[in-house]
């Protein structure tokens, strides 16, 4: 049985609105959106956990660093299930740490930590897990990406226009540090 619900970023999506409705996702066919060179899929967001956290998962390629960011109110999680991405992250003490994660490596990075990723090989797949007392922010990678019904990665890099730094995410607890420097060895 499938039931597909409508959302204001999807016409059609297995993740029921309301919280309290149980429900599954085969493989692959959570609320997908594109970022860059990658593919995020959504499985259940603050509207299904009454913003307790999220679960998502983020497929590339090798690729460039994300940009460095931090988010004020969530705690997030990477559990690389495929390959393997770099992880950049600095303490609230200024502290900078960069790890190599691979398959079944974990890493957590606490609220207001600026940090950033690099995935380091092809079809590379990461987990992801955010909580915290804000809310959370999966519906930040479709408003500034593009929301897809593809289940592989864009054919061409979404980058998103200037204007969508400034505002898409004030909304979605992430702040961009364009002018943050990475003092570790990578």
């Amino acid at each position: 049985m499938t039931f597909e619900y409508t959302t204001q970023y999807r016409r059609a999506s297995q993740i029921p609105a309301e919280p309290g409705t149980p429900y599954f996702i085969e493989k692959g066919m959570g609320d997908r959106a594109h970022l860059f060179g990658d593919l995020i899929t959504i499985y259940a967001g603050g509207e299904q956990t009454e913003n307790a956290f999220n679960f998502f998962t983020c497929e590339g390629p090798k690729g460039d660093l994300i940009p460095a960011h931090l988010h004020p109110d969530t705690y997030e999680v990477f559990y690389v299930t495929a390959g393997a991405v770099r992880v950049f992250v600095e303490d609230l003490e200024g502290e900078q740490y960069e790890k190599l994660l691979g398959t079944g490596d974990f890493g957590f990075v606490p609220k207001n930590c600026p940090h950033a990723y690099r995935i380091e090989r092809h079809h590379s797949q990461i987990v992801g897990v955010a909580a915290g007392p804000g809310g959370t922010f999966e519906r930040f990678f479709e408003n500034l990406g593009v929301p897809t019904d593809a289940i592989g990665l864009p054919q061409q890099p979404v980058v998103p226009e200037p204007h969508k730094f400034a505002t898409v995410p004030q909304q979605y607890d992430v702040r961009f540090l364009s002018e943050h420097q990475w003092r570790t060895r990578s």
